[in-house]
């Protein structure tokens, strides 16, 4: 038994357009019922969503038949609720409200077991090294984790580029509804300011060679 391979990230590095869903609900049939609609990835919501670790890993359980990807936003960048999340078998994170090199760095290492990381070894106890029944996870799971970290702020465009360049971070995510409201445009994402801040962001996000992401209701702003 190997380390599961993420399908996501490959297809990052492969630079594979992938469309997603929002899933906020909390529930495993609901989850189960997206995963089966064809989406590349799902997001499971625990920033905005009502979601615990044990909704998580009922809905990360739902999802594993399909081909589609889950994965979950938590409600902070925090190193040990991360380390409870990958845990239970979550390989890619978006991280919300990153505002810095130094933060992006810090996420970094908390996914990532010593020496690259501070990722705390209780793997024994996880479902994502099968309860250690997968040889060597302590020394190939990093490999398949995928950090995307979500652009949200005036300040957080402002250290785009520092953020973008750290080695490590496979995308950046642009979230459009707190980003208008920290330009002091709230409930106005079509404002031209912000339209041309996220074009930007978009342009130095490829430049930096890292998937650009997006959340978006209209088909033609996906394009």
């Amino acid at each position: 038994m190997d380390v599961p391979a993420n399908r996501f990230k490959r297809a990052i590095k492969e630079g594979k357009r992938q469309i997603g869903l929002w899933v906020a609900l909390g529930d495993a049939t609901c989850a189960e019922l997206c995963a089966g609609a064809g989406f590349d990835w799902l997001l499971l919501d625990a920033e905005h969503g009502p979601n615990d670790l044990r909704s998580l890993l009922a809905q990360l359980q739902a999802i594993a038949p399909y081909k589609t990807h889950p994965i979950v936003r938590p409600r902070v960048g925090d190193t040990h609720l991360i380390k409870q999340i990958l845990e239970i078998g979550t390989q890619t994170l978006l991280i919300p409200m990153v505002e810095s090199a130094e933060q992006a760095a810090n996420l970094l290492a908390a996914m990532q077991y010593p020496p690259r990381g501070v990722r705390g070894v209780g793997a024994v106890l996880g479902r994502s090294s099968r309860w250690n029944r997968i040889p060597d996870y302590l020394k190939h799971a990093g490999d398949e984790l995928c950090l995307l970290v979500q652009i949200e702020t005036q300040r957080g465009i402002d250290n785009l580029n520092a953020i973008a360049s750290v080695p490590g971070v496979d995308g950046v995510f642009i979230g459009p509804a707190d980003l208008y409201a920290s330009m002091g445009h709230l409930r106005d994402m079509n404002h031209p300011d912000v339209l041309a801040a996220i074009e930007r962001c978009i342009i130095a996000i490829r430049a930096a060679k890292k998937a650009a992401g997006i959340l978006t209701s209209g088909p033609c702003r996906a394009a």
